[in-house]
Order: structure tokens, then C-alpha cells, then sequence
């Protein structure tokens, strides 16, 4: 595993996708950053962290998935390190709020945005973005985040966080082809919310309420809806109102 450390970057999702263009990456290089100019979350959104007290980090990984199809049992591989490795701190009452948000009670501590490249010759890599709030403590304008310290009343060793989601995360992706089956299970039973009857919008700016099934081989969200049917909804046709 190589890992290069940066002081500021625009995204370090993007600086590593710019590395494995230019030369031959070691499968697991990582991108490290204490501050991220320009951080990218899902579909285009904005990641912001506070320079120097988060983690701020990306993953080069290639080789392990054989079929296209199977591109969301890498977020579940990922998704179930980052809580695996957080449960080690004793961060309480964690969730994965679908897709990949993770959560501590209500609020969001850390999100991941996973892009994948498909050669021509049908090999797969992928560039695993994570962002983890953990010695930031002001959220003012965003009041559904929050950090492992403001949560824990104490600061954390972000080196000694790394770590050990970087170990879990190779365990994980290395298992992904013997353990998948018990690997998603584990991610559907940690979902945010799930079960519960909640309030959601759609795309059309329509409220409804649900209840989170699961989630479908293609990652997309099952809720059961008040006529009992289940519907799926894919990242951005859906919006839990919490």
C-alpha cells in the first residue's frame, strides 16, 4: 500500500484519478489531504471540511470485481469498513444512510463517493473518496452534521482513524467474492431508518411516506409505499425528510 500525504489539494478523488492516468498504480494507493478545496460528494454536490481536523482521504482499487454488475458490492465493502473501524472507537448508535452516508444518531459524520472507470478490456478500478468528520466541532450552517469529537466529547488520532478503515476496507474488498451474501445483509440491516415509516420527496417535489425495505442488486433504494407495493428508486429520484 503506498500512501502520499498532501497539505492542500482541490480533491484528492480527482488528483488520484489524474495519477492513474499518467502511470501504474499499486492496487489501495492513498490519497491523503488536510485540506480539500474543491471536495466532491454524490452527484455533483459539495463535501466542505474545516482545513486540519478531518479526514480527507482516497483510494485506488482495481482487480478485484470480475463482473460490471457487481459495482455496488464495492460500496457495501467500503460502506461496512468505515462503520467496522468506527465501532472500534465505540463512535455510538452507527447507520449508513442510503447510499453512502455514514451516521451517528441523526447526524451525518462522513459520506463516500465512489467512481468507477471500465477499460476497454473490461477491467475495473475504482477511486473510493472518503470524507470523515472527526476534531471538527462547529457545524453552524449545517445542522444534520457532526463529528466523532462533538459527539464523543473528545479528539481523535485521525492517523490512527486511517488505519484502521484502510485495513478494513482491503479485508473487506478481498472478501467480497467468498462473503458478498452476509456483506449485504450487514449493510441492509444497517441502514438509516429502515423499517420505520418515514417522509420522502421525490423527483417531482411530492411527499409521501415509506418504509425502507432494502436495498436491490443495483444499489437502488426498495420503500414500501401505503398501496403495499415496494418501489425503487435510484440516487436522486428520492429524498428522506428526517
Amino acid at each position: 500500500m503506498k500512501l502520499i500525504k498532501l497539505d492542500a489539494i482541490d480533491s484528492t478523488n480527482e488528483f488520484l484519478k489524474g495519477l492513474s492516468g499518467k502511470q501504474i498504480l499499486e492496487n489501495f494507493t492513498v490519497i491523503t489531504a488536510e485540506n480539500q478545496t474543491k471536495g466532491k460528494g454524490q452527484m455533483g454536490s459539495v463535501w466542505s471540511s474545516e482545513a486540519g481536523k478531518n479526514l480527507i482521504m482516497s483510494v485506488f482499487i482495481k482487480d478485484l470485481l470480475s463482473d460490471v454488475n457487481q459495482i455496488y458490492n464495492l460500496n457495501i465493502a467500503v460502506a461496512l469498513a468505515v462503520i467496522e473501524s468506527l465501532e472500534t472507537f465505540n463512535i455510538p448508535q452507527l447507520s449508513i444512510k442510503w447510499p453512502n452516508d455514514i451516521m451517528s444518531y441523526n447526524f451525518k459524520i462522513g459520506g463516500l463517493l465512489i467512481e468507477n472507470s471500465i477499460k476497454s478490456d473490461g477491467n475495473l478500478s475504482s477511486i473510493v473518496g472518503l470524507g470523515l468528520n472527526i476534531n471538527q466541532t462547529n457545524f453552524d450552517d449545517l445542522p444534520k452534521a457532526s463529528s466523532l469529537a462533538k459527539i464523543c466529547g473528545t479528539s481523535f488520532d485521525k492517523e490512527e482513524i486511517l488505519f484502521v478503515i484502510l485495513e478494513k476496507i482491503k479485508q473487506n474488498c478481498f472478501n467480497l467474492n467468498t462473503d458478498s451474501n452476509s456483506m449485504w445483509q450487514e449493510y441492509i440491516n444497517l441502514l438509516f431508518k429502515k423499517g420505520i415509516p418515514m417522509p420522502f420527496k421525490d423527483k417531482s417535489d411530492q411527499n409521501f411516506m415509506g418504509i425502507i425495505q432494502g436495498v436491490s442488486n443495483s444499489g437502488n433504494l426498495q420503500v414500501l409505499l401505503d398501496d403495499d407495493s415496494v418501489s425503487e428508486y435510484s440516487l436522486k429520484e428520492i429524498q428522506m425528510l428526517y
